[in-house]
C-alpha cells in the first residue's frame, strides 16, 4: 500500500504541472498592441472595436473611420470564421444593429474590389442585392451588417456608418514576452509543487509507525534460502530415499 502511494505521488505532480501549463498558455494569449486601447485576439490578428461615447449616435465617414484606427488597418475579413467572429463579438460592444466599415475599395486600375493593403479579395459575403457594379466604381466602399454578417456596397464619400473596427497582426515581439514569462512561471510552479510534495511526504513518514525517512531507499537483497531451511530440505530428501 505504501509503495503504491509513493508511485502515485510523482504522477499526480506531473498532472498538476500539465494542467498549470495549459492554464497559463490560455491566460497569456493575446499578443496585441499595448497602446491603452482594448484589443481582442482572434487567430493571428488583433481587433479593436471602436466603442464611441455612451448613449450617443455614432456616425463615421469612411475617412473618419480610417483616422480612428490611428496607424492600423480598417477591418479586412479573409474567411467565414473571421466574419462570424465579428458578428458574434459585436453585441459585447454595441447595442442594436451596427453597420461596420470594411477596409475595401474599388480598384479602377484593375476593375475589381481590393483591400486597402492592396491584398486581393478572396472571401466575400455579399447581400443578394449587392454587387460591386451597383455604384460608381470610384465611389464604391463596403459595410458589414452586424446582425447578418452580410456585406453591402456603400458610397465612400456620401454614406456614414455607425461601426468601426481596427485590426493588426499579432506581433512577434509580443509573442516572445509571454513565452519568457510562461517559462518563469512554470519553473516556479514546479519548484513549489515539488516542495509541497516533499513536505507532505516527510510529514507522512514522521507520523507513520515503524517507518523512517530512509524507508523508501532501503536496500532489499535478493531472496536466498536460510541455512536452517536448507538443512531441513536435505533431511527431508534423505527420509524420502530410505526404503
Amino acid at each position: 500500500m505504501e509503495s503504491a502511494k509513493r508511485k502515485r505521488c510523482p504522477r499526480s505532480v506531473l498532472c498538476c504541472v500539465f494542467v498549470l501549463c495549459t492554464q497559463l498558455q490560455v491566460t497569456l494569449t493575446g499578443d496585441c498592441p499595448a497602446d491603452g486601447r482594448t484589443w481582442v485576439p482572434f487567430q493571428d490578428k488583433c481587433y479593436h472595436f471602436v466603442h464611441g461615447e455612451e448613449d450617443k449616435i455614432k456616425s463615421y465617414t469612411f475617412q473618419r473611420a480610417k483616422t480612428l484606427c490611428q496607424g492600423f488597418e480598417l477591418l479586412t475579413v479573409q474567411s467565414a470564421e473571421e466574419n462570424d467572429f465579428v458578428i458574434k463579438y459585436s453585441p459585447a460592444v454595441w447595442k442594436g444593429i451596427v453597420n461596420v466599415w470594411l477596409g475595401m475599395y474599388y480598384d479602377t486600375n484593375n476593375d475589381e474590389m481590393r483591400w486597402l493593403g492592396e491584398d486581393p479579395v478572396r472571401f466575400t459575403n455579399w447581400e443578394d442585392s449587392s454587387s460591386p457594379s451597383d455604384l460608381v466604381p470610384l465611389d464604391t466602399c463596403v459595410a458589414l451588417h452586424s446582425n447578418t454578417g452580410k456585406w453591402e456596397n456603400v458610397s465612400c464619400l456620401d454614406d456614414v456608418e455607425n461601426g468601426v473596427i481596427c485590426e493588426t497582426d499579432q506581433t512577434e515581439e509580443a509573442k516572445r514576452k509571454p513565452s519568457a514569462l510562461l517559462s518563469a512561471l512554470v519553473i516556479l510552479s514546479v519548484v513549489a509543487i515539488v516542495g509541497v510534495s516533499a513536505v507532505v511526504w516527510f510529514l507522512h513518514q514522521k507520523h507513520s509507525p515503524g517507518s523512517s525517512i530512509f524507508t523508501a531507499f532501503e536496500y532489499h537483497p535478493p531472496f536466498r534460502v536460510l541455512e536452517t531451511d536448507r538443512s531441513c530440505l536435505v533431511e527431508a530428501e534423505e527420509t524420502d530415499s530410505v526404503p
